[in-house]
């Protein structure tokens, strides 16, 4: 959060006037007792600050409140241990419906009509969450944000999974081959959206199959993306790790491969983390992605 001579702080994007400082520590002082999650809402409601689908911008907000604290000027009420075990993982237990089906090995063309099919039943979800749990290298993570499931059926049943969620939020090689500038980046990230899971169970062996999944989740995913939360995705991105996979069945999907990522965390105030460099694969869904990513055009069902 940067903050401007004349007091007021950019937050995500937006900047926060020295009177919108001042009637959030109004708020806050007026409501001691009220718990984290509300008070943050309450704040957002009054700023007006909503995310491109409408809802609330509470982790920009949250992100705001405690900065405010950090430099004395709020006091916010303490996090409870009981959200906190709330929100912690618990593990998925295996069963047999998500056993091997047996060795599906043929041409793609025998295989007969593939789709790619969003999930949006809780049965369903189940097992989705399921399958990459037990099959997926990373595993299961519950999404955080904005999130599409889907699975991948033809004749033989289910093939494979996969999920696009939120995008990294700061790439050097992907910002600069954006080329958009921190407070547009902040503003438009959520337009860009990332490929975050593809499974394809082990027991499939098709030919061009993977590919052939990626450009029809590439064609539908702006139109289930519009009607699950408001807003179309403008650009598609992924990271693939060297030491499992090469990347070809992007390639041959027509992704454009943009360099490695540095295997460095996003900096955070007493914590730092590394993790193997990753290939980076990018999709535009727009033809001029770049100028849309760089303005201040973009809307979702509430104008921010």
């Amino acid at each position: 959060m940067n903050q401007k001579k004349d007091g007021s702080v950019f937050q995500s994007g937006r900047e926060i006037t020295v009177k919108e400082i001042s009637e959030i520590q109004e708020t806050v002082c007026s409501f001691p007792n009220l718990p984290l999650s509300e008070l943050t809402a309450t704040i957002c409601e009054h700023l007006e600050w909503f995310t491109p689908s409408g809802g609330y911008k509470l982790d920009a907000c949250m992100k705001l409140l405690e900065k405010l604290e950090e430099d004395g000027l709020i006091q916010l009420p303490a996090k409870r241990e009981e959200y906190q075990r709330n929100r912690a993982q618990k593990p998925i237990p295996l069963t047999n419906r998500t056993d091997s089906t047996g060795d599906i090995n043929c041409a793609l063309r025998q295989l007969g009509p593939v789709r790619v099919e969003a999930v949006n039943d809780r049965k369903k979800t189940a097992l989705w969450n399921e399958y990459v749990s037990r099959y997926h290298y990373l595993g299961y993570k519950k999404p955080f944000g904005y999130f599409l499931r889907y699975f991948v059926v033809s004749e033989c049943g289910f093939l494979g999974c996969l999920m696009f969620a939120g995008p990294a939020k700061a790439i050097r090689v992907r910002d600069e081959w954006i080329g958009w500038t921190e407070t547009q980046r902040l503003r438009n990230l959520a337009w860009v959206i990332n490929n975050s899971r593809f499974l394809i169970f082990p027991w499939v062996h098709v030919k061009n199959l993977a590919s052939h999944i990626l450009g029809q989740a590439a064609r539908r995913v702006k139109d289930d993306w519009l009607k699950r939360w408001g807003y179309s995705p403008i650009l598609l991105e992924t990271f693939v790790d060297p030491k499992y996979y090469h990347g070809s069945c992007y390639k041959a999907a027509n992704w454009q491969y943009l360099g490695m990522t540095t295997g460095e965390g996003l900096v955070r105030k007493g914590k730092s983390y590394k993790t193997t460099p990753k290939m980076i694969f990018v999709m535009p869904l727009k033809k001029d992605f770049r100028a849309l990513l760089c303005s201040d055009e973009l809307k979702g069902r509430v104008v921010e």
